[in-house]
């Protein structure tokens, strides 16, 4: 841990008034969580702060308190600008694309570009809510029972309920500091991985009968027709990918979602130890961790299909 570079975040977090935070776009757990997290405790302290995320809060997260204060674009001035969980500054979306470079980067993401004027990458970390769940008290900010809900919504998604290679001792330790405030942690665990809408749940059969299995890769696709006959709202797969990880035999999961405007979005996991899906998504000018990386790629389902798979063989001797 870098304690200089912590120490000039809580620096710039103290003089700073009004504050805008951002995460990815197609925002999953943890950046839900990172985001709330963050900036529940600066509004906590006095701080006036907007919270954005382009694609809006899932409806599965929307129980987590404050979720209501979190809105799709900035508006007004500031003068503090946080990105979370974010690898590149592109995936926080086109509403910052005119906005300066951020004043601090918080992440744990291996691929991380360092794109922020402080950035404090600990790719080591199960989570970026696990970065916060350690810093936040550093830097005076207190972590009520509100944002110990969103920090621990952070920690379970990103390790799939502490089922990724990568959960250590201490995921778990920071797991029982957060219940210690009131968390219901089963109740958390089930919203966040177990429970599906009903529309969620036949857009995952249909993404479970295209199901494929070659090369020590196995994979789904879902269309935008899928989507559509579902009545799914989202434009991601629906943790389809998560399903998909439990399935024995394989090396690497995948899923294809169809997008709008032609292009595809991807998700890699890693099915064994020692297998690093990262390399291959970066490829594709996406990122990621070892075990579970994303990219979006330009073309048709079908054509980007078949490169995705090619190159993700060739570059993992499959």
């Amino acid at each position: 841990m870098d304690i200089q570079l912590t120490g000039e975040i809580k620096d710039r977090l103290a003089i700073a008034k009004k504050i805008v935070i951002a995460s990815h776009v197609r925002p999953d757990g943890d950046a839900i969580g990172s985001l709330l997290g963050l900036g529940l405790a600066l509004r906590d302290a006095g701080k006036s702060v907007q919270m954005i995320l382009l694609d809006g809060v899932p409806a599965s997260f929307k129980y987590l308190e404050g979720s209501d204060l979190i809105q799709k674009e900035p508006g007004g001035d500031h003068d503090t600008f946080i990105t979370v969980d974010c690898a590149d500054f592109k995936r926080t979306g086109k509403a910052f694309e005119n906005f300066s470079q951020p004043d601090i980067n918080i992440d744990h993401h291996v691929t991380n570009e360092n794109f922020g004027k402080l950035n404090l990458i600990e790719a080591d970390e199960v989570a970026t809510a696990a970065i916060l769940t350690k810093h936040l008290p550093e830097w005076g900010l207190k972590i009520t029972q509100p944002i110990a809900a969103a920090l621990l919504t952070g920690i379970i998604t990103d390790t799939l309920g502490f089922r990724t290679p990568n959960t250590t001792p201490e995921a778990l330790r920071q797991a029982a500091a957060l219940m210690e405030t009131g968390v219901d942690m089963p109740e958390i665990y089930m919203r966040a991985l177990v429970r599906k809408t009903y529309p969620a749940a036949k857009y995952w059969g249909a993404g479970l009968s295209s199901l494929q299995s070659k090369h020590g890769i196995v994979w789904g696709t879902l269309t935008l027709a899928d989507r559509k006959s579902a009545g799914y709202g989202g434009n991601d797969d629906a943790d389809l990918i998560n399903m998909i990880s439990a399935i024995d035999g394989n090396k690497v999961g995948m899923v294809f979602v169809e997008q709008k405007d032609n292009h595809v979005k991807i998700s890699w996991r890693a099915l064994k130890p020692g297998v690093d899906v990262s390399p291959v998504a970066q490829f594709f000018k996406g990122g990621g961790h070892a075990a579970a990386a994303g990219a979006d790629l330009q073309g048709s389902l079908s054509e980007v299909e078949k490169a995705a798979l090619k190159k993700t063989r060739e570059l993992l001797n499959l």
